[in-house]
């Protein structure tokens, strides 16, 4: 495996970062999570400007453009030899002293790793996902906002801690206000009464680019959709719910807290926007490799 590692590419074995690095002192910094399909990186326009927003938020200033960027994440898939593929970019503080002042961090630290990911078994998008909220609230977006894709996931990890606790793969969490916002990981959609539902971005939630997407084709499919607040007796009552995330793509919840959703089974719209996401996936995409470039064919379409 090559790893790219501030402006070279090194063997897994040899990328390292400084123990000094305040990625890893403070979990200062930002990263990315993105799926590549049949040659192809997907959204990687959206992923990019979500890291580069990312980072403005906390003043941290990224060495390498946009376009930069964009050009290191296709060789890094490329010097892997992957046709599917999880990328990961992460930029930290880089290193500095045993103080918090991000100014005593002259140089940003960038890796960019591409691999594979499972984040649920295969029979959970069949079957449906079972969840239940944890006592663990969201970040307030006055504190730390969850727009910022951080490297500071404890909110998320002790959430996590609790599902496995729980015996969960995946939890809802609420803010403090009591409104559902998402999972340790994904956001969260519930449709009932000819409307798909999500929570709005000031709520506290990450703005996916998952998320966007199934609104996107939701609406396509002529689906209204709406952020608006909501709280679990709404997901209760739901017709459906699913939850969305880079790496989950489109997984169906069939019961929260107890409760069944709907038929207790995965449901329809659920179904119906599984399928045209896998689609759109394997048609749509920043090409990898020059053959894709020129519209040839990709070796398991």
């Amino acid at each position: 495996m090559q790893i790219y590692l501030d402006g070279k590419f090194v063997p897994k074995e040899e990328a390292k970062v400084s123990v000094f690095d305040h990625g890893y002192l403070y979990g200062d910094g930002v990263f990315e999570g993105i799926r590549a399909y049949h040659g192809r990186v997907f959204k990687l326009t959206e992923h990019l400007d979500r890291l580069y927003e990312s980072a403005k938020t906390l003043m941290l200033d990224i060495p390498l453009t946009w376009k930069e960027m964009e050009a290191t994440v296709l060789e890094t898939v490329r010097r892997n030899n992957l046709w599917d593929a999880y990328i990961r970019i992460v930029v930290s503080r880089g290193e500095g002293d045993l103080g918090l002042d991000p100014r005593k961090c002259p140089q940003p630290t960038v890796v960019i790793i591409a691999d594979k990911i499972t984040l649920y078994p295969k029979e959970l998008y069949t079957q449906g996902l079972k969840v239940v909220t944890v006592a663990t609230r969201r970040n307030h977006a006055e504190a730390l906002n969850p727009r910022i894709k951080s490297t500071n996931y404890l909110n998320n990890i002790i959430a996590k801690m609790e599902a496995n606790h729980l015996g969960y793969a995946e939890v809802l969490m609420l803010n403090s206000e009591g409104y559902v916002v998402e999972g340790t990981g994904d956001n969260v959609f519930i449709y009932r009464n000819g409307r798909l539902v999500t929570p709005p971005a000031h709520v506290g939630i990450l703005k996916g680019v998952t998320r966007q997407t199934v609104m996107d084709l939701a609406q396509e499919m002529g689906i209204p959709v709406a952020e608006e607040v909501f709280t679990r007796h709404d997901v209760f009552n739901a017709e459906e719910c699913f939850m969305t995330g880079t790496a989950a793509e489109i997984i169906p919840v069939v019961e929260v807290d107890g409760r069944g959703i709907g038929s207790g089974k995965p449901g329809p719209l659920t179904q119906k926007l599984t399928e045209a996401y896998r689609a759109l996936t394997k048609v749509s995409g920043t090409p990898v490799y020059a053959d894709l470039e020129k519209g040839g064919a990709v070796i398991g379409d």
